[in-house]
């Protein structure tokens, strides 16, 4: 886990938010929200963007059912990683994303981010709390 620079994506059929930790996986940061629903075009700048962090590892966050069921987007997601990891040949791994979509919006209300502004920042701070967890999770390995 040290000194390795990850991504991570919060992808969505409209949005998907990206996140990036520096070296030592103390510091995740939001990147940018890729407003782009074509798969194609979306992998292309998570790749170009992985390429200009130097991320050795994409983590994209695996949206499972509350009772850990896979669904829909579940399978969508799993797809859309393994075409990344295809794609950029850099390391591609699935991670329970569970509730961080909740606790962005739960973030965004105590400062109090409104209409427009929250839509631009609540899938990068998704993107964010996915690695959080993820570095945590290694950590606890």
């Amino acid at each position: 886990m040290n000194n390795m620079t990850l991504l991570s994506v919060d992808y969505g059929d409209k949005r998907t938010g990206i996140a990036c930790c520096n070296n030592d996986g103390l510091l995740c940061f939001p990147v940018t929200v890729i407003n782009d629903g074509y798969d194609k075009r979306v992998i292309e700048k998570v790749t170009e963007i992985a390429r200009e962090k130097g991320a050795k590892k994409i983590v994209v966050g695996l949206p499972k059912n509350m009772d850990g069921t896979l669904g829909f987007r579940a399978e969508a997601c799993r797809e859309f990683a393994e075409k990344l990891g295809d794609y950029s040949g850099i390391e591609t791994v699935l991670f329970d994303e569970r509730l961080t979509t909740v606790m962005a919006h739960r973030a965004l209300n105590v400062t109090d981010t409104r209409g427009k502004k929250r839509k631009a920042v609540v899938d990068a701070l998704s993107a964010v709390m996915i690695l959080e967890d993820y570095i945590k999770s290694q950590k606890n390995k």
